[in-house]
C-alpha cells in the first residue's frame, strides 16, 4: 500500500512538472501602436521620396525608433517587417506622385503624429 501511494505521488509530481510550461510573454499595451508607427514610417519613406523629398528622413526616424526601443532580435525583425510592409504597399501602388499619394502623405503624417503623441503621453516616462 505504501509503495503504491509513493508511486502515485511520484507519477503526479512528474506529470505536474511536465505540464508546467512558461507562459508566453504578454505584449505591452503600446506594442501595436509602435508597430503601426513603423509601418507609417515605411509608407512615408516611400511616398515622400516619390513626391520629391529625396532623402532618408523617414528611414532615419525608424532608426531613432529602433535605438530608443533597443529591441531584442525578434522584436527588431517585427519592427523592420512593418516598416518594409508600409514601404512596399505603396511601392506596388504608385509609380509617380499623384494627388492621392499627397493625400496619403497628409493622412499618414497626422496619424503618425497622433500615435507618437498618444504613446508618449500614455506610456512615456
Amino acid at each position: 500500500m505504501r509503495r503504491t501511494v509513493l508511486l502515485l505521488l511520484l507519477g503526479l509530481a512528474a506529470g505536474t512538472a511536465l505540464s508546467v510550461r512558461p507562459s508566453p510573454a504578454v505584449e505591452a499595451p503600446f506594442e501595436p501602436g509602435l508597430m503601426r508607427l513603423a509601418e507609417i514610417l515605411g509608407s512615408l519613406h516611400f511616398l515622400r521620396n516619390l513626391c520629391g523629398e529625396n532623402g532618408d528622413t523617414w528611414r532615419g526616424e525608424m532608426e531613432k525608433l529602433l535605438a530608443s526601443e533597443n529591441p531584442d532580435a525578434e522584436r527588431r525583425a517585427r519592427f523592420i517587417a512593418h516598416f518594409n510592409r508600409g514601404y512596399r504597399s505603396f511601392e506596388a501602388t504608385y509609380g509617380q506622385c499623384t494627388a492621392s499619394a499627397r493625400e496619403a502623405i497628409d493622412r499618414y503624417m497626422k496619424e503618425g503624429a497622433r500615435l507618437s503623441r498618444d504613446i508618449a503621453s500614455r506610456y512615456g516616462n
